[in-house]
Formats: structure tokens, sequence, C-alpha cells
């Protein structure tokens, strides 16, 4: 075991003995600490995390969502948080479904509003408390959330301006099959043994 594994593996241990009920397990990776917390728990967490003498993790990095759709809760919300005074970081886990909001960490790091609207807008991760809970990054009207695995990649809805109508409008989003351009060169039809094109290589080298 190196040190830094021994010094995170202690932190770990003191985090866990401090927050027996907020804490299910931890484990140390390649040189990183990750606390796997339960969900209901997470703003106390958070909040010893920020204050407690040998954690101080006083910013917080990111907040973001994973997707798992062949578990029951099939969303992680995963924040990174940074002590600057003592030179280290974490990464705290939790799970919930697709119902189930996850409390806001908002009132302790006000850093985490925009990364907590992001997950609501791409993954439709709700986190009650918050003071904005709205989409930040998809268009006005959007449907569904594009980042779960179940989102097709066309999207729902495709977004254009209309010149004659003089705005922007959504339409269903199709894809006509009948009207491909069957050129040979398009991955849908796959290469040929023949080029279109290869034959006037041919002629010429034949005329030389």
């Amino acid at each position: 075991m190196t040190e830094q594994t021994e010094a995170l593996t202690e932190l770990g241990e003191h985090i866990a003995g401090k927050m027996p009920d907020a804490v299910r397990k931890f484990d140390v990776s390649v040189g990183e600490l990750t606390v796997y917390a339960e969900r209901d728990q997470i703003v106390a967490l958070i909040d010893f995390l920020k204050r407690d003498q040998m954690c101080m993790f006083e910013m917080v990095i990111d907040v973001c969502g994973v997707d798992y759709p062949e578990r029951s809760q099939r969303f992680e919300v995963v924040y990174h948080l940074l002590s600057m005074r003592l030179n280290q970081r974490i990464r705290v886990k939790i799970s919930t479904d697709e119902d189930t909001p996850v409390p806001s960490i908002v009132d302790l790091h006000r850093g985490a509003d925009w990364f907590e609207r992001e997950a609501f807008d791409m993954y439709g991760v709700v986190f009650s408390g918050h003071p904005d809970m709205r989409r930040i990054l998809t268009d006005y009207g959007f449907e569904g959330h594009p980042l779960r695995k179940d989102f097709p990649l066309t999207g729902f809805t495709e977004v254009r301006y209309d010149d004659l109508e003089k705005r922007i409008v959504h339409e269903p989003v199709e894809l006509t099959q009948e009207y491909r351009n069957f050129d040979f060169l398009s991955p849908w039809e796959g290469m040929t043994s023949q080029i279109p094109g290869d034959e006037k290589a041919t002629t010429e080298e034949e005329g030389a």
C-alpha cells in the first residue's frame, strides 16, 4: 500500500466512522477515494465534508449523472469535491430512480446550481429544494432527456428556421428511407468491388 493510498483509506475510514448513517461503503482505487452514500443523507454528508477539519472539501468541482437502465435505481448522481486547503479530492456517489428526487446541495455549494440543472436536463434527475429547477442546455419545448441510454440518437424533434414563416419551428424527426441517395459510397450501402469512376482510370492506362 502506497503512502497516498494509506492516507485516502484513513480519510475514508474517518468519514465512514463519523457519518455511519450516510456512508454505505468507500473505495480507494487508482489514487482516488470514492464514497458510496445514502441518497436521503447526501446533504448532511456534503455538509460534514465541507466543515470537518480532516476533510474541508469547500469546493464543488462537478455534479453529474450516469445512466444504468438495467438497474432498478437506474441513475447515479456523482459529486466531485476539492479541498484546496488540504490538497485532496473526493468522489461521492448516490443512486436514485426515475421518480425519486435527490435533495439539492445548492444551499451548501452555490456552484452546484447549474450542475444540478444540467443533470436534470440531460437525465431527468429532479433535485428537491433547488431554487430554479428547469432545463439549461436543451431548447425550449424539448422533450426527453438526451443522455439517457434509451434516448434515440436522432432525437424526437428537429429545430430549424422557417424563412417563409420568419420564425423557429419544431418538427418531428422524419427519416424517409426511399429518398436516400444511393451513390454506392454511402456507409449505408458499404463499399463495392468497383468504385464509380474507376473505369476512367482503366481506360487511360490501356490507351497509354
